[in-house]
């Protein structure tokens, strides 16, 4: 197995010396190993690291297995996600610092420092793993249509938590600049679901920013996503409805369901997030990958996907 370590330096900024830990771990444990075999990589900008993963891949050769650790937060998540989507031999492992990823608090917020050590992510096994596919990308996580997107936007915070008092004076004067009802013809699982909401989640685990939503039995093993359709509502109201949904309770003016294709038009431009990813589109199509990815389960945690935490287990 080759073992590749991309660094995310933006992540370490305001604590360089975390970086220091991480890379003296990877030396203390590869000292360790008789012929190690790895990398220790800089992504310079977004997307760089899709290129250095296949690069690596490449060199590697057919039939050899690669590890790619993502160190850093969301972003250098997202692209090392983006770099090894579709390609055989490959596997993701995080070392979570600056945001930690929402993704990984499905295995428990108290697991966070299994991902931040190197002997347990390279010796653990790796599971398989649900992915979403929109458009081009991939998302791990989770995707928001509409105003979450443009909140995270307006306010350049990605990391925005909205039970965040000195915040919310930002997101009133959001609320009054942004619609906070669009238009959408919705397509799911070949059902019509048109209508004007005030989002749209697509979720394939249940935390985003920091909590547990209203998809709260979002699995990311189980072959299906969790949908949420939030009905547009006066600005007041659906401030309440968000502020209610992102603590994991069900708004009366929201529609969960679960599907596998969700295809979204709009005759103005949507804002779109896919997992740290931010962009605005008038149609986009949002489909599960069922098992395209494998993820690395540090020590025992491949029991929060294939045991009593998962669907599977239930």
């Amino acid at each position: 197995m080759k073992h590749v370590f991309i660094f995310d330096p933006k992540s370490f900024q305001k604590q360089p010396w975390k970086m220091d830990i991480v890379l003296d771990g990877i030396g203390q444990y590869f000292s360790r190993i008789e012929n190690p075999d790895f990398s220790i990589l800089i992504s310079r900008y977004r997307r760089h690291a899709i290129f250095l993963i296949q690069k690596q891949i490449e060199e590697a050769g057919e039939g050899n297995t690669v590890r790619v650790y993502a160190a850093g937060g969301n972003e250098i998540l997202y692209d090392c996600l983006n770099g090894i989507a579709g390609l055989p031999g490959a596997e993701l492992a995080f070392i979570s610092y600056d945001i930690s990823s929402d993704f990984f608090r499905f295995y428990g917020e108290e697991k966070k420092e299994s991902f931040r050590d190197i002997s347990s992510l390279a010796e653990a096994p790796a599971v398989q793993t649900d992915i979403i596919a929109a458009g081009s990308s991939y998302a791990l996580n989770t995707c928001f249509v509409g105003l979450p997107s443009a909140i995270s936007v307006k306010t350049k915070d990605i990391a925005w938590k909205y039970n965040n008092m000195p915040l919310i004076g930002s997101l009133s004067a959001v609320l009054k600049k942004l619609l906070v009802s669009q238009q959408y013809k919705v397509t799911i699982d070949d059902n019509d679901y048109s209508g004007n909401y005030s989002f749209i989640n697509i979720a394939n685990g249940p935390y985003y920013a920091g909590r547990k939503t209203a998809m709260a039995h979002a699995i990311p093993d189980d072959g299906m996503l969790d949908v949420a359709l939030m009905e547009s509502a006066a600005p007041l109201k659906t401030y309440g409805s968000m502020r209610k949904y992102f603590s994991g309770k069900k708004p009366g003016n929201c529609i969960i369901l679960r599907a596998k294709k969700i295809s979204i038009q709009s005759n103005e431009p949507m804002w779109l997030q896919l997992d740290s990813e931010f962009s605005r589109n008038s149609s986009i199509t949002f489909e599960v990958v069922p098992a395209a990815v494998q993820i690395v389960a540090a020590n025992d945690l491949k029991d929060g996907l294939n045991g009593p935490m998962g669907r599977s287990g239930q």
